[in-house]
């Protein structure tokens, strides 16, 4: 009866039954499908950059190829608002270089408030060249911002010639200063075949700006870099602001580029009105 008693209650191993009876997990679970359905990422277009839409007369001027060189935007005085308007004039001879990366510090309630400001030139060697300055949390955005504001600040540079005017300008025109707090730079014409007698901030900018033959001489604090560069780029500006005597012609007064094309800027305006409406 005691044998008995277990083996009717189920307490036997044999009474259980078998549990290999659920089956194998790794069953007919691959049913699920691949995840690759999904599609591919890249669909969307990979890095394409956007066209561009300029919302600024000069800019449609641009675009269209009314305008095709910066000496006519400088000639009447036209402001730059938008990046694109430089890199489509000058194209891929555009290059920067960023001089210097430096943290800059708020004191704050919470404590220190921690930004990178990032000084960055631009020039393509032939005349042009542009400063630019900008601050931000990251470094990265800090360089953008910096690229953006050298585009839209590119100035003419005038060359000229030490001695008999043979072969290509390559030097400054005429001596000419630049400031910036307690830094002074002065640029002096150099004979052809001096090179840049400079440190390297105003070499790389004189570089940029396609000056090849130059002696310069500086006063000041010129450790601090962005004053030294900020001076060096009031003096260049500067090339410009003498009339010397092969200036002295008459030149007729032209109209301005925005007067010329009235009528195309006016139909590029309701056009772009009546797309925005649809």
């Amino acid at each position: 009866m005691a044998s008995e008693a277990p083996a009717g209650r189920g307490f036997g191993r044999e009474g259980r039954g078998g549990r290999g009876g659920r089956g194998g997990r790794g069953g007919d679970r691959g049913g699920r499908g691949g995840r690759g359905g999904r599609g591919g990422r890249g669909a969307a277009g990979g890095d394409r950059k956007p066209s561009w839409v300029p919302v600024t007369k000069l800019g449609r001027l641009v675009q269209g190829g009314q305008i095709t060189t910066l000496e006519e935007i400088y000639l009447h005085s036209l402001p730059i608002k938008e990046t694109e308007i430089v890199d489509k004039i000058v194209g891929e001879s555009l290059k920067d270089e960023v001089l210097k990366i430096t943290p800059v510090q708020k004191q704050t309630r919470a404590g220190q408030r921690t930004r990178f400001k990032a000084f960055v030139i631009v020039g393509d060697s032939d005349g042009h060249c542009g400063l630019g300055v900008k601050c931000s949390k990251e470094v990265a955005n800090a360089i953008k911002g910096a690229i953006q504001q050298a585009k839209l600040a590119v100035i003419p540079v005038r060359r000229g010639y030490w001695g008999n005017k043979l072969g290509k300008p390559h030097t400054v025109p005429m001596k000419v200063t630049g400031k910036c707090g307690s830094v002074r730079v002065r640029l002096v014409p150099a004979p052809r075949g001096t090179g840049i007698v400079a440190a390297r901030v105003p070499k790389k900018l004189l570089q940029f700006a396609g000056i090849t033959d130059c002696f310069t001489s500086t006063t000041g604090h010129s450790k601090t870099l962005g004053n030294f560069v900020k001076a060096t780029f009031d003096a260049i500006s500067k090339t410009y602001g003498f009339l010397t005597p092969d200036q002295w012609a008459t030149r007729t007064l032209e109209q301005s580029p925005v007067q010329v094309h009235t009528e195309l800027l006016s139909a590029k305006a309701k056009s772009f009105e009546h797309r925005k409406r649809q």
